[in-house]
């Protein structure tokens, strides 16, 4: 029988950038540890949402033992690449208090649904970008760097370049779901450019030399909003799959598991996510991350 674990909550702020603080959300498994560690992000657009978005799938993952620190970050017209700056110093600030908060330097992983899970997989793709790695942290810090274990994402908005033109085409049909997806998506990405710099699926498909950790992609169907296909994408497959293809062909591992998409939101796809982290993550083993 799978063990279950009681949990506590705390919030910390992790980063300010004058006025502003951005706080996270610890869940922490009770025990001896060490556990492994998750920083979960929220979807939104990459324009509005918060860490309390989160909260079902964290606290499905910390009674799984698995310590969880949801992040608040930039997002909408802070800009690209705001959101991956937080990111990346959010991971080092973790790392760099592994002991403290009962995990390992060594045991950190990442993941995020819809927009959350574009931030993810690009967190994990290029933690040294000097561009997302810019702030550092306190002085007297472990050094640690940005890289992860693994990356789980839950029905990932992977393209931010086809899903803006993807939503727009389906404005013009008065598809419902688009609302105002466009303009969120645009207050943060800006232009086409910054869609093309910061978008996995093409910096696979342009050979740009990555981090490939161990992937997991949850998706529920039908689902139209993330599981479509580009038109203008080179092989007949929705974005999904076509990302995963591409990253297996790189040399990474992915699992692609479908689910119903009424189900999204419950353990049936919080557990997937919990038994990807904990197979991965195995506290038994320390394991140097390539970076």
């Amino acid at each position: 029988m799978t063990k279950t674990y009681e949990f506590t909550t705390e919030d910390i702020e992790y980063l300010r950038h004058g006025e502003r603080a951005l706080k996270l959300r610890l869940y922490k498994p009770r025990g001896a540890g060490p556990f492994p560690a998750v920083v979960d992000l929220h979807g939104g657009a990459w324009g509005k949402g918060s860490l309390e978005e989160c909260r079902g799938r964290d606290e499905a993952l910390a009674k799984s033992g698995l310590l969880v620190a949801a992040l608040d970050f930039r997002q909408g017209d802070d800009g690209y690449p705001t959101a991956l700056v937080d990111i990346n110093y959010a991971i080092r600030w973790l790392k760099a208090r592994a002991a403290q908060l009962q995990t390992r330097a060594d045991l950190v992983g990442i993941c995020g649904s819809s927009s959350g899970g574009h931030l993810a997989m690009l967190a994990a793709m290029r933690p040294n970008d000097p561009r997302y790695a810019a702030i550092p942290l306190p002085a007297g810090s472990p050094a640690v760097d940005a890289s992860v274990r693994s990356v789980a994402m839950a029905w990932a908005v992977i393209n931010p370049l086809s899903r803006y033109r993807n939503a727009l085409r389906e404005r013009a049909k008065g598809t419902a779901w688009v609302g105002d997806i466009p303009e969120r998506q645009g207050s943060f990405w800006k232009n086409d450019e910054n869609m093309i710099d910061g978008n996995p699926v093409l910096m696979l498909e342009r050979g740009e030399k990555v981090v490939m950790p161990p992937a997991l992609w949850v998706q529920g169907r039908p689902d139209p909003v993330h599981d479509y296909r580009d038109p203008e994408s080179p092989v007949a497959l929705n974005e999904p799959e076509r990302f995963a293809a591409n990253y297996r062909k790189a040399g990474g591992t992915i699992d692609v598991q479908y689910i119903d998409q009424a189900a999204r939101t419950t353990v049936a796809s919080h557990d997937p996510i919990a038994a990807f982290f904990l197979k991965e993550m195995p506290v038994g083993r320390v394991v140097e991350v390539a970076a």
